[in-house]
């Protein structure tokens, strides 16, 4: 396992609030320790504040996807990055960079995908909105039963994969449907998944996400990739 290189990709869009504190967390020392080389990919969703300039500044390596939507952004972090394992996590501080070994653990054991589960964790309180938590319970049921694979977080923010898994994930995914994508592709590719239960952190700054359009989408996403 000696020299396994690690990418963890964070897709951001005006985050330079929290987008050090994010790269900080990355427990590189730990992960050193245990062989891996680790590299940072910012992909940054044309910034109109120091999003990019703090991530440079703090060591990792930013690319620019002008197109919205963080699934065009994962799409185009996907087809630049060559690693053996990849974790994608959200850019705001929601999701403790501290699990990365725990990912990475279960890949080593045979996983080819392992999330980051906070239905499966605890959540700091008014980190998710009850009708989120309902929503994404009901979201989460219905891609399990659609495709015979179990989940306990579709709409996670924290995934891992093994790098050659990358190159098998067809997107078609623009905006916040990307999870649901992801996890169509994992499971009618036939990608053994592991779920790490997690601690999931009340966001400081203002959400991007409208959770009923984005609910809608997520659902129609699992619908018409299970069918077509």
């Amino acid at each position: 396992m000696k020299g396994k290189t690690v990418c963890v990709i964070l897709p951001a869009l005006n985050e330079e609030e929290t987008i050090g504190k994010v790269i900080e967390e990355v427990p590189r020392g730990v992960l050193e320790q245990k062989g891996y080389r680790v590299n940072v990919l910012v992909v940054d969703g044309n910034s109109t504040d120091l999003t990019r300039e703090v991530a440079h500044d703090m060591g990792a390596e930013v690319i620019i996807e002008a197109r919205p939507g963080k699934g065009r952004a994962m799409k185009t972090a996907f087809q630049h990055v060559q690693a053996d394992f990849v974790v994608m996590m959200d850019a705001d501080y929601t999701y403790p960079a501290t699990y990365i070994p725990d990912l990475l653990s279960m890949l080593q054991q045979g996983y080819d995908v392992v999330i980051g589960s906070r239905l499966m964790g605890k959540r700091a309180k008014g980190s998710i909105s009850h009708l989120n938590i309902i929503g994404n319970r009901l979201l989460t049921m219905m891609a399990s039963i659609l495709y015979l694979t179990r989940i306990s977080d579709l709409c996670t923010g924290y995934w891992g994969f093994k790098g050659e898994v990358i190159s098998k994930l067809h997107l078609s995914a623009e905006g916040f449907n990307l999870e649901a994508d992801l996890f169509t592709q994992v499971a009618k590719n036939g990608h053994s998944m592991g779920q790490v239960p997690i601690y999931y952190r009340r966001r400081s700054t203002p959400s991007k996400l409208g959770s009923i359009k984005a609910g809608l989408n997520i659902a129609k996403t699992l619908i018409s990739e299970r069918f077509c």
